[in-house]
């Protein structure tokens, strides 16, 4: 991650409520989440705009599907305690963001984003020639800049987001952030780190700007990071004091690459609701062991003796997820043998799928149990939200000679 400062440092992540999550949410995002709200700062928000995007013509579900969401996340191991839950649309400086930023970004930039006329092909019954649809990437710049997230955990399909966004904030901070006494408060700056820290930034912006010096461009960042002396602006002043640029008012982000997830549907496709090949979070003992045991396997296993090949079974797949190497090497044996027939195939998964929903159900219910608890979860989320990102648009506002 391009160094910034230590405050700067924060995860953001959003999903859009379209109904009760599956294990495809959970393996693909969530397990992911707990995870890094242990190592970051992290933001983890509903993204109801975004959902408007595509359901714009019925809205209504909106709001329920927004607090089931809520409450999975929960249940799966989110920590109100270390990660900060809200809803964008609780947070207003998100549609202000999106509307400045949307004065300084280029027509073109929005749709050449590979998503714009792949999504249009994919939902070709739903009227998508909205403004609302072309700008959602640059709302998604605004969701990560408003933050000042230097990290956005992503797949490798959603890495052209993030480089949206940063060119989004480096043309931002190319027009805004040439202050006209711009060199003279960063003089000023650097004078406050006291002797010994002011010469080093010296040397090191000096070995950089004359020998494109990378290791001596992440020392100075370093330091500036430890630096008791001197405030938010003077230290973002001089990040971009380092680079030879102006203050820098909007980090550009990095993109934290996700593993891609490996949870595969009933059918053998990726798990989703699309498909109709999903097992709800929700969903209860019953009903998975329903689906899971009239899944499809090998054709070419017809009858019980026929020998199978797991390579071709969508079974094989939830073995690669859930199973040990010894189950691994049972599944292998007994099916290219017909030693095990496919009921006893989907047994070890089926348990395995119950046990890791089993504990996630139990705690999804204390808290349908206590909606109030999970309404004042979101209400201190949506406050902490707005702290930070109203620091951020007082900056941005200055900035655009909009504080009045």
């Amino acid at each position: 991650m391009t160094a910034v400062a230590a405050q700067h440092a924060r995860v953001l992540s959003g999903m859009r409520p379209t109904g009760r999550l599956h294990l495809g949410h959970y393996h693909g995002v969530l397990k992911n989440w707990v995870e890094l709200q242990h190592e970051y700062q992290c933001f983890f928000f509903v993204a109801d705009w975004h959902a408007l995007t595509t359901h714009y013509d019925d809205p209504s579900m909106v709001p329920q599907s927004t607090w089931d969401m809520v409450i999975d996340w929960l249940a799966a191991g989110i920590n109100p305690g270390e990660a900060t839950l809200f809803i964008q649309s609780r947070v207003p400086e998100h549609a202000e963001l999106h509307l400045l930023l949307s004065m300084i970004t280029p027509l073109g930039w929005l749709e050449r984003v590979p998503t714009y006329k792949d999504q249009q092909d994919k939902l070709k019954e739903k009227d998508l020639s909205t403004y609302g649809f072309l700008g959602y990437p640059l709302l998604q710049s605004a969701d990560i800049l408003v933050y000042r997230a230097g990290l956005v955990p992503v797949g490798e399909d959603q890495v052209v987001h993030v480089e949206l966004t940063r060119e989004v904030a480096r043309r931002f901070n190319h027009i805004y952030g040439r202050e006209p006494d711009f060199e003279e408060k960063a003089e000023q700056a650097i004078k406050k780190m006291g002797k010994k820290n002011a010469k080093l930034y010296k040397k090191y912006r000096r070995a950089y700007q004359e020998k494109g010096d990378d290791d001596a461009l992440a020392a100075a960042r370093a330091l500036l990071e430890s630096q008791q002396n001197i405030g938010i602006a003077d230290r973002d002043r001089l990040f971009g004091f380092l680079e030879g640029g102006g203050m820098v008012i909007l980090p550009e982000p990095q993109p934290l690459l996700t593993k891609a997830s490996k949870m595969p549907g009933l059918d053998g496709q990726k798990m989703s609701k699309s498909y109709n090949n999903t097992i709800p979070l929700d969903a209860s003992p019953k009903r998975v062991e329903k689906e899971m045991r009239t899944m499809p396997t090998d054709p070419a296993r017809v009858r019980r003796n026929d020998p199978g090949n797991p390579d071709v079974c969508p079974v094989w797949q939830f073995h690669e997820v859930y199973s040990d190497k010894d189950v691994r090497d049972w599944v292998q044996k007994g099916c290219r043998s017909a030693a095990i027939g496919c009921v006893e195939c989907k047994q070890p998964v089926i348990d395995a799928v119950l046990a890791e929903l089993k504990p996630m159900q139990k705690r999804a219910k204390e808290y349908v149990d206590q909606p109030e608890l999970v309404r004042n979860i979101i209400n201190e989320g949506c406050e902490r939200a707005r702290e930070v990102a109203h620091e951020t648009m007082d900056e941005v506002r200055h900035a655009m000679s909009l504080d009045y």
